[in-house]
């Protein structure tokens, strides 16, 4: 088999996340009622409480903590903390439903080369956080070889940079990564 250096492991796609909890059928509640998740047989074998469900491609897997007092719960809601995002229809919609059903949230705004992405990011019922965000209209950008992944981007997002000369292999190697009209 040929290595692959963009995918050394094969990778095909994100599985599930697995979540400990204070309590198993208060996330299912939240995961199922909130964000549209559905619950899905988990084996048999496991010796040891949980739950899973399956919702917009990929997989929650709960776990019951044994010491659920012990289970630090953040409160602050930061969004530079650990997140699941999840892309959707309507960020008016979504706000709106937070509203009715009384959940704290925070909302934010992203602003790269006159696009705009709406966030709004809440917690779970044992604090780790989900974003909502209409992330859909900022293109996907890989980075050119010598390019930081943290630094700012030169690129003008609305004029591609083209692949270095001085690395023929990119020209071929670069995927288009996103249907925007930016990319």
């Amino acid at each position: 088999m040929k290595e692959n250096t963009r995918n050394p492991l094969h990778l095909k796609s994100l599985n599930h996340i697995s979540l400990v909890c204070r309590s198993v059928e208060e996330s299912m509640n939240f995961y199922q009622n909130v964000l549209g998740f559905l619950p899905i047989r988990r084996p048999c074998s496991f010796d040891f409480d949980g739950a899973w469900l399956f919702g917009h491609g990929i997989g929650i897997h709960l776990l019951q903590s044994p010491e659920p007092e012990k289970l630090l719960k953040k409160t602050e809601i930061n969004p530079k903390d650990n997140h699941i995002s999840f892309q959707c229809e309507s960020m008016e919609a979504v706000e709106k439903k937070l509203k009715e059903m009384e959940m704290e949230h925070v909302r934010a705004v992203v602003e790269e080369g006159g696009i705009q992405v709406d966030q709004l990011f809440f917690h779970d019922p044992d604090g780790f956080m989900i974003e909502i965000c209409n992330c859909d209209s900022l293109p996907v950008v890989p980075l050119l070889a010598g390019e930081m992944a943290r630094s700012c981007s030169r690129l003008n997002l609305h004029q591609p940079a083209a692949p270095s000369s001085s690395d023929p292999s990119l020209v071929n190697r670069l995927p288009v990564l996103s249907s925007s009209p930016y990319n």
